[in-house]
């Protein structure tokens, strides 16, 4: 399998391509990645340093790999946060192109604007963008429950809720809907839920919350349901292996104590998931 990973880069931590290029890799996926950025840290830091990469610039790079021949052997494109109107235009032309050398490859977006504690984080264009011209372009999105709700112009929190928004974001243009950190009111207390809606139906499963913020795991967690998913075709399992291995990845950061995540540390959880969690069909 291949995948051409469209994201940011940082020299420390991990975010963006520098959190999903390792794991994918760790589980025997060729990933082409291409950056939009080069900073030396991601910006939950409040100062970082390095350029953002110009969008004729990572055209350019793109325009590169196509000259190797090898867009026909592509399988997904995958994106994530997006920091310009330009870099969305890159992504769409690079998805347009993959798609006509290889009609079965997908486009899958991580539709990234912010959170229901933070608000959107993302420039004002973006959301609207997203929303307008890159989702219904994309085939499989990882929205988190507030995203999915900017989306679908809804407001989700019960499991009723969120599949109807999901369904209505189906509707638009994406055919599976991964909605990631799912917090409805009625779940056990400490908590958090992950779905999969997809044209066969849909799924949840259920693990701890840790007590922490760690950048770059919906990065992760992106990078190997589109894997997963996309070399079975079977949304319950891609689920339970992308749960157990972002968990595991996780708590091994909480427990470590350290701000970023300990990827490299976790990489047996990559290939090897215990698959500790039930997944249930909920439709």
């Amino acid at each position: 399998m291949k995948i051409l990973s469209i994201q940011s880069a940082v020299a420390y931590g991990h975010v963006g391509n520098s959190a999903a290029v390792f794991p994918l890799q760790r589980i025997g996926v060729e990933v082409l990645p291409v950056y939009t950025v080069a900073f030396s840290n991601h910006t939950g830091y409040g100062a970082w340093r390095g350029p953002l990469i110009a969008p004729d610039d990572v055209r350019d790079v793109i325009l590169g790999i196509e000259e190797r021949g090898v867009l026909p052997q592509i399988d997904a494109v995958l994106s994530g946060y997006q920091g310009s109107e330009g870099i969305a235009d890159v992504v769409l032309d690079a998805v347009a192109r993959v798609k006509t050398a290889n009609p079965a490859a997908v486009y899958a977006c991580d539709p990234v604007m912010g959170n229901a504690k933070s608000g959107c984080f993302v420039a004002p264009a973006i959301p609207d963008l997203l929303r307008d011209r890159v989702v219904p372009r994309a085939d499989i999105i990882t929205p988190n429950q507030f995203e999915l709700g900017y989306l679908t112009g809804t407001d989700p929190h019960t499991l009723e809720e969120t599949l109807a928004s999901a369904d209505l974001v189906r509707a638009g243009g994406p055919s599976t809907v991964l909605v990631t950190s799912v917090e409805r009111p009625d779940r056990v207390e400490g908590t958090i839920e992950m779905l999969a809606v997809t044209p066969d139906g849909a799924w949840i499963v259920q693990t701890p919350l840790l007590p922490l913020k760690a950048n770059g795991s919906g990065d992760v967690t992106a990078a190997l349901f589109t894997a997963h998913y996309g070399r079975t075709h079977d949304a319950a399992d891609a689920l339970a292996r992308t749960v157990s291995s972002v968990f595991d990845l996780l708590r091994m950061t909480y427990e470590s104590g350290e701000r970023e995540l300990q990827l490299v540390e976790a990489q047996e959880f990559y290939a090897h998931p215990r698959l500790q969690f039930t997944v249930a069909q909920v439709r």
